[in-house]
């Protein structure tokens, strides 16, 4: 624990990324951590998978004591009224404007003045989400990476109405997590999602094209670019309709080179979404 943590954090989410994001601050330390979700049954999916992975942290020897102690800091609720004493705000939901706006003004709501509220978006801008808010001056960027757990960067994206107050806490709180921060001003896709996708885009044309299996263009930047996985494999575990949504906002901001193949578009569709539906570029149990 050091004092950069936050005693009181929120998260709006609780899917695969945002119970992420409350597992590493319930280890760093935070004497709190409230997850709001839409429903009761994700509610109660939100606390199991946090629970597992405290569970894995203490059989790894991450953390020590019991997992009651550790799963008590854990709040998991339906009603946005329980942020109201927290003093930064994490919205984590998925990669849809619409969707990011109402729910960033409906947590803004419930936050006192001196609080602060982030986004986890991967690609959307912050200056264009802060300025649907009523503080955007107490607004950034905190883009987590999947699995969070293990991911040892977090992206700050400051926008132009951050104050610089916020813009020199952010970096602490996560160096807090154990994690490296990365500044970046606002701009399409950041610094890691503009260039993943990239990656990632050509990757999916090259199969689409028949250059090469998924396995063999994985091969190819695994062992000759000493990538830790390849791009296809991490277009999986991302999930394919996660990287089309922000493939569809670089396109529509950056132009025809993020332009997503028709075989993702197809994919999707099918519902072949990665590893959490099983199948993917490669298949799973």
């Amino acid at each position: 624990m050091t004092d950069a943590v936050p005693q009181q954090v929120g998260v709006l989410g609780g899917g695969r990324m945002g119970s992420g994001i409350a597992h590493a601050f319930i280890v760093a330390g935070a004497r709190r951590v409230t997850v709001v979700e839409v429903n009761d049954d994700a509610a109660q999916a939100a606390a199991e998978r946090i629970h597992s992975d405290l569970r894995s942290s203490l059989e790894r020897g991450k953390i020590s004591g019991d997992l009651e102690h550790w799963a008590d800091v854990l709040q998991v609720s339906t009603d946005f009224a329980a942020f109201a004493d927290c003093s930064l705000v994490i919205e984590a939901v998925p990669e849809q404007w619409d969707l990011k706006v109402s729910s960033l003004q409906r947590v803004e709501s419930q936050l006192g003045d001196t609080a602060w509220l982030a986004s986890n978006t991967s690609s959307m801008s912050i200056t264009e989400l802060s300025e649907t808010l009523h503080r955007p001056d107490r607004f950034c960027g905190l883009h987590f990476f999947n699995p969070v757990p293990a991911s040892k960067l977090v992206e700050v994206v400051c926008g132009e109405r951050t104050n610089s107050e916020l813009a020199a806490l952010a970096p602490g709180w996560v160096e807090s997590l154990g994690k490296t921060p990365v500044v970046v001003n606002d701009a399409p896709g950041f610094a890691s999602s503009r260039l993943g996708v990239a990656i990632g885009l050509e990757a999916i044309r090259m199969v689409e094209e028949g250059v090469a299996s998924a396995e063999d263009i994985d091969n190819a930047m695994v062992l000759g670019y000493k990538y830790p996985i390849g791009p296809l494999a991490l277009t999986d575990i991302v999930g394919l309709d996660v990287r089309l949504g922000i493939a569809e906002y670089l396109h529509s901001t950056l132009g025809e080179r993020f332009s997503p193949p028709q075989l993702m578009r197809d994919m999707v569709a099918r519902g072949e979404l990665g590893r959490k539906t099983g199948k993917g570029f490669y298949s799973y149990d």
